[in-house]
């Protein structure tokens, strides 16, 4: 008598408030909902993440994904679902995202209290 078993994808690991990685200003969330919803991305989630690259070694990334790697984190703001690989979470523990307006435009910014440089942009750290 075989036994069949069934394989189920790997569920990526939800946080709880105070374990977030990454925090997002009430600004940021909007914004990225309204982005979402101009982009018609029902049911996908914010992807924060960050690259090798820029000025200073390290690229900030956002991006929108449909369904989250077997090690992502996963963590809600409201009902904006949030992903970020560990990689990822453990560059940016303790940033904060906020969506700002100014004289030169407005966009995302990232301030991450673990960098120990940044570039003059702000999109890049070491």
């Amino acid at each position: 008598m075989q036994t069949q078993v069934e394989s189920t994808p790997a569920q990526p690991d939800r946080l709880a408030e105070d374990q977030r990685p990454v925090a997002l200003t009430a600004k940021a969330v909007e914004m990225v909902k309204e982005a979402m919803a101009a982009e018609n991305l029902e049911g996908y989630a914010l992807r924060v993440f960050i690259q090798g690259g820029g000025c200073s070694g390290f690229q900030y990334g956002l991006d929108f994904d449909k369904e989250p790697k077997a090690t992502d984190f996963e963590f809600y703001y409201g009902d904006l679902r949030v992903l970020i690989d560990p990689v990822s979470a453990m560059h940016l523990e303790g940033t904060e995202v906020d969506y700002v307006m100014g004289t030169t435009g407005a966009g995302f910014k990232f301030n991450n209290p673990g960098a120990k440089s940044t570039c003059g942009c702000g999109s890049s750290f070491s």
